[in-house]
């Protein structure tokens, strides 16, 4: 009875998760304004630059978890070990470069000052339905209402588990005031009904100013929709952060492309890159839009990071590989691969990294 409803809960999960799937060249110069509307526009929304999502085999999926029961989920459930952030430091840091693992794609980075959250999700479920779904199994690492005042939010997509109404709004509400939030285009009138403010709306390639950073949005091979009608009506992404001595990547959700040498060709080195190192398996069907761990190591050399750090696992059962998976396959590839051992981090939930102490990368002179 328990693998039964286990499955049931599984494949329900699936269906939510992948109901948008059923339905549905040269770049231009660095920071320049397009001519004309840009290839990976489309008559009714958006296409990735080098290989589109094809959902057509999400039933063939969906078939393969409920007649083998994958996920198997252990006895009890997952258990993770996890770290409990210092909250006050944090409220009260405005100097050093620090970043936090909240769980899944959420990290609170610090850095010239600034407080930024990427895709914040504090919901029990991913999901538009707050009984059914991808559940939690682990916490955020902080309460909302014990973060600082957060100043500035990305927003990489619209899927369920990286744009949440629930925590959206509970930002929007802050003392203080909102965030400033960074999002793609399309997603700013998901915005706009909910009467809750948009400080850019931004297309690939596209730069913010934000007081001592700059805020890029770039390319990511993915995919868009939260319902049954609007796939890739809204676009997809990943962010860089600059700040005068500190550069920063979080790519979003990803398959593996040549966006990533596009990428470091016109920014140069990172500093720190947060890459999805969960959500793969099975790779017939989530690869185009996934990346698995050794592609994410791939990532990390494609952008020339100082260190990595992975994202988009431990926190909801969206795809078929084991939820503890991800860090050990991602331990041999990067050892595979000849990567210092502290090159690629994975974080215990809520663990804090203190980077002010680290020199900058050397800059090119053009900044790069």
């Amino acid at each position: 009875m328990r693998r039964f409803r286990h499955l049931v809960i599984a494949a329900l999960a699936g269906a939510l998760l992948g109901a948008a799937l059923a339905l549905a060249t040269d770049l231009p110069q660095r920071n320049a304004p397009f001519a004309a509307a840009p290839p990976h526009h489309t008559a009714t929304g958006f296409r990735n630059n080098y290989l589109n999502v094809d959902p057509s085999g999400f039933w063939r999926w969906q078939w393969e978890r409920w007649t083998t029961g994958v996920p198997a989920l252990p006895e009890g459930g997952w258990q993770f070990p996890r770290d409990v952030p210092d909250a006050a430091f944090l409220r009260a840091n405005r100097s050093e470069t620090t970043v936090t693992w909240i769980g899944h794609a959420t990290l609170l980075l610090q850095v010239a000052g600034v407080n930024i959250l990427t895709d914040p999700v504090w919901s029990e479920r991913a999901s538009p339905l707050p009984f059914a779904g991808p559940k939690r199994w682990v916490p955020p690492a902080l309460p909302l209402a014990e973060l600082p005042h957060i100043d500035v939010v990305l927003i990489s997509h619209n899927h369920y588990d990286h744009l949440d109404e629930a925590t959206v709004m509970a930002l929007a509400g802050q003392a203080g005031g909102p965030p400033r939030f960074y999002v793609p285009l399309g997603v700013d009138a998901w915005f706009a009904a909910r009467d809750l403010p948009v400080h850019a709306t931004m297309d690939w390639w596209q730069r913010g100013s934000d007081g001592p950073l700059d805020v890029h949005f770039v390319p990511a091979q993915h995919w868009s929709a939260r319902a049954l009608w609007d796939r890739n009506q809204t676009l997809w992404g990943g962010f860089v952060v600059e700040a005068q001595d500190f550069r920063f990547i979080y790519t979003g959700d990803t398959g593996y492309s040549q966006d990533f040498r596009d990428i470091a060709a016109r920014f140069g080195r990172f500093d720190l890159a947060a890459i999805p190192i969960g959500s793969y398996a099975p790779r017939w069907f989530m690869g185009p839009q996934h990346v698995d761990p050794e592609e994410a190591v791939a990532i990390h050399r494609d952008l020339a990071a100082r260190h990595s750090l992975g994202v988009h696992w431990g926190t909801f059962v969206l795809t078929d590989e084991p939820l503890d998976e991800p860090p050990v396959r991602l331990r041999a590839a990067a050892a595979a691969a000849g990567l210092p051992a502290d090159a690629f981090w994975v974080f215990r939930h809520g663990e804090t990294r203190r980077l002010g102490s680290a020199a900058p990368l050397a800059r090119a002179a053009d900044g790069r």
